[in-house]
């Protein structure tokens, strides 16, 4: 038992991981003059996929039954959207809003886990009706761009540097730069933690395992397949609208074209950390490093200054591609044991 625990998930997870220290190792040292060994550039990574990091989690849920989310970057531009005209048009504190868009998450979710769960409609249907429903609401809402500058409390927390005791550096100019994170990293660090102890430690989350591992093994431990799907998608979308309120107070805005693709990225985050397309083996604390993965090809890219920003996307599909591939492999060995 303990050789196919470390076949399975330990090793794809060691991999991202250590694909993950090359390449960001690889990046100071090409790097160093353009200050990417600052601990600050790391801390910028968390910062800026703060939302990302929260989708991903939630992804990695769905996927563990088999089933894929398709609607998160779509619900995201619904939740900044109906944020930003709240606040700026409608005259609604931004703590309401916030819970708007959380209740709105669950509901959302509830409609989508009812349909794939218990009406059994294929999860990229559904969640491909959920995507063109919330980008076409967003629009319904308002089809401009939308800036957040009345509300005080939003705007604070916006703004709020959590400073980091070590890792300073002193710029060019001689000023001594202390590291700083945002309270969206926090948050989006915590509900990492929560979500692997949920899926390790308890039995809803034992019970997603089961169902992406083998749904009619898991019926026939009397395990409620339907009702575990119901609340996964209920959990993935509630999760994204907690990365939606990141992602608003990240961009203070809100626009039709927002979190365009950032399916994909969670996806591919999801993917590159291990978490088989096929269900039943992921770890969150992977998706996360694929997460970092994904942020750091782009900072590379930034960094550097010559190449286009869609290097970034060239590079994921690789390693995406890659990953795919380890999965089949492993697949192909789990197989050949039990023969």
């Amino acid at each position: 038992m303990k050789k196919r625990k470390i076949g399975g998930n330990n090793i794809l997870l060691a991999i991202t991981v250590a694909l993950f220290a090359i390449m960001y190792a690889g990046g100071c040292i090409i790097y160093a003059d353009k200050g990417f060994t600052h601990f600050q550039t790391f801390l910028n990574v968390l910062i800026n996929n703060a939302g990302l990091i929260a989708v991903a989690a939630g992804m990695t849920c769905v996927m563990l039954t088999g089933g894929i989310d398709i609607s998160v970057g779509s619900l995201i531009a619904m939740d900044c959207m109906l944020m930003a005209v709240g606040m700026e048009t409608w005259g609604i504190k931004s703590p309401v809003l916030m819970t708007m868009v959380l209740v709105i998450g669950i509901v959302f979710g509830l409609v989508q886990g009812f349909c794939v769960a218990y009406l059994e409609i294929q999860p990229f249907i559904v969640t491909m009706a959920g995507m063109f429903f919330a980008r076409g609401m967003t629009a319904v809402i308002c089809k401009d761009q939308v800036s957040i500058v009345s509300d005080k409390i939003f705007t604070a927390i916006s703004n709020a540097k959590i400073l980091i005791p070590f890792g300073g550096y002193e710029n060019k100019k001689g000023i001594y730069q202390v590291p700083f994170i945002r309270p969206t990293v926090i948050v989006v660090l915590l509900v990492v933690i929560i979500v692997f102890l949920m899926l390790k430690y308890t039995k809803f989350g034992r019970s997603i395992y089961a169902v992406g591992g083998n749904q009619v093994s898991a019926t026939l431990m009397g395990l409620n397949v339907k009702k575990t799907k119901l609340l996964t998608y209920t959990l993935c979308s509630f999760l994204t609208s907690i990365g939606g309120i990141c992602y608003c107070l990240n961009t203070m805005c809100g626009t039709t074209t927002q979190a365009a693709g950032l399916e994909m990225d969670a996806i591919s985050s999801s993917v590159i950390g291990g978490t088989l397309l096929t269900g039943g083996v992921g770890n969150v604390f992977g998706s996360l490093v694929g997460v970092l993965i994904n942020g750091t090809i782009s900072t590379l890219v930034k960094t550097n200054g010559k190449l286009v920003s869609s290097w970034s996307n060239i590079i994921t599909a690789i390693l995406l591609c890659f990953f795919i591939l380890l999965q089949a492999v492993f697949a192909k060995i789990k197989e050949s044991k039990k023969v």
